[in-house]
Order: C-alpha cells, then structure tokens, then sequence
C-alpha cells in the first residue's frame, strides 16, 4: 500500500472555508486523500471552499466529520500536532523534515495523522498532549504567524519528498506500532498508577504526566511495548491494593 494514503490531515475546528478548500488542493498535489475536520462551524461556505479546492474536491466531498480529535486519531499510530509556541513541553519539538521519516515510516503499516489546530490560536495544551510528536515550522521573526494552508503544504512536502526518494526504506519491526487509542489506556493506568503509590501528589499530576507523555514519544511503541507497560501499572496497582488492606488489618509487610 502506498503509505500516503495512511497519512491523515485533521483540522481542529478551521474557521475559514477557504482554508478547507485550498487545503484539499494541498493533499492532493502531495498524493493524500483523508481529511478529517473536527467541529466544523456552521456558518462555513462549502462553495467557497469547493472554488478553492479546485480539481480536488473529491477529497472534500470525502472528508470525515468528528466532534473531538481523540475521535479523529482513534486508530492512529503517529500523531504529529503543529505548534507555533515554545517552551512548557515543548522544547522536544522537531522540523517536519525531521518528523517526515517518523510519520512515513509508520504510514508503512498503519494510519498516522498530522494535525493543525484554529487559525488564530492553534492548538490547545490538552489537544497537544494527546500527540505523539510536536511540528513546529520555522518563520521569519518579522511575521511568525503561517497561513493555515500554507502550514499544510510545508509539511505534507516534506513527506511527498521522502516517499519518493528510491533510496528510503521504512525499517521493519515485528511487533505492529501501538494506537493512540492503547496509548491513552497506558497513560490513564500510569497516571492512576502515580496517585495510588504516591509517587505524585495530585497538583503535580498534570505536569507529571505531560512529561510522561513526551518519554513515551520520544521513539516507536509498539503494541508489545504497550502492553508492559500497562501490565507494569495494573501490578504495581495490585501490590498497593495488598499493601493497603495489610495496613488497615495491622499484619506486618512481606
């Protein structure tokens, strides 16, 4: 299968029907095809952006439709969110030359998304979190700020180059890449898991955890991976229960 058409392209709530259309004329000029909107507003001119999509409308009539973007990257390996800011959480954010071969690679076997948020703010802290990687896209310090299109087109590029290039080749893993969908449930055990051994207290939890997020994106985690480390939490949560009830009853720990 040709790994461009595992590449999603997710608008979080765009706010310009021309965006939407000129968007769809991006993904096809780079060979990709699915497009997932999440909250579109009501008031968008599906006219507009059929004008701006030119002979590509066949991607716009096929878009996808969700109200969160957990929904929208469910059964994604590599979700690579947009960031114009720095700083909190941040700092481990690449080029998208850097993050093509990651996204291409797992597009080999799997669906991976690329995500770009709101037009005047981009994506929010929690929207970021769910991500695996983080783009961000060098601008001029006269004028930061990318038109949302454009953002598109630099780093769908990106990856059109690479997968034409004859000398790349995806490496082969044995265990498949782990979704997001499994990754949310290790991220809700550890998190549980921080609490119950007291290893966080809960006003650092949110901060804990971001942190924990970006250790687990740093490489590939396979469904093998995954699965380790979710039985590491249940029974780290199992060996706490024990040792609570054996303190409430007085015997001494084994």
């Amino acid at each position: 299968m040709n790994p461009l058409e595992n590449i999603r392209i997710v608008l979080v709530e765009p706010q310009s029907s021309g965006n939407i259309g000129s968007i769809c004329r991006v993904m096809m000029n780079m060979g990709m095809t699915d497009l997932a909107v999440i909250n579109p507003h009501e008031r968008h001119d599906w006219d507009e952006a059929r004008r701006l999509a030119c002979h590509a409308d066949t991607v716009l009539d096929a878009r996808k439709t969700f109200q969160t973007l957990e929904e929208a990257i469910a059964d994604c390996t590599v979700v690579a969110g947009t960031s114009a800011r720095t700083g909190l959480h941040r700092d481990h954010a690449g080029l998208p030359r850097e993050i093509a071969p990651i996204v291409l690679d797992s597009a080999a076997h799997h669906k991976v998304a690329l995500v770009f948020g709101r037009e005047d703010s981009g994506l929010t802290k929690e929207e970021l979190a769910v991500c695996t990687h983080i783009i961000n896209i060098p601008s001029s310090e006269i004028y930061r700020s990318l038109n949302l299109s454009h953002a598109v087109m630099i780093c769908c590029y990106e990856i059109f180059l690479l997968a034409g290039d004859p000398s790349y080749r995806p490496p082969e893993e044995r265990s498949p890449e782990t979704s997001v969908e499994m990754r949310e449930r290790v991220y809700a055990r550890w998190e549980e898991m921080m609490i119950e051994t007291e290893f966080c207290q809960p006003q650092k939890l949110e901060h804990m955890m971001l942190g924990l997020r970006r250790i687990f994106s740093r490489g590939k985690l396979t469904d093998n991976d995954a699965r380790i480390l979710l039985g590491l939490a249940q029974q780290s949560l199992w060996v706490c229960d024990q040792w609570k009830k054996e303190k409430e009853r007085g015997d001494e720990p084994i």
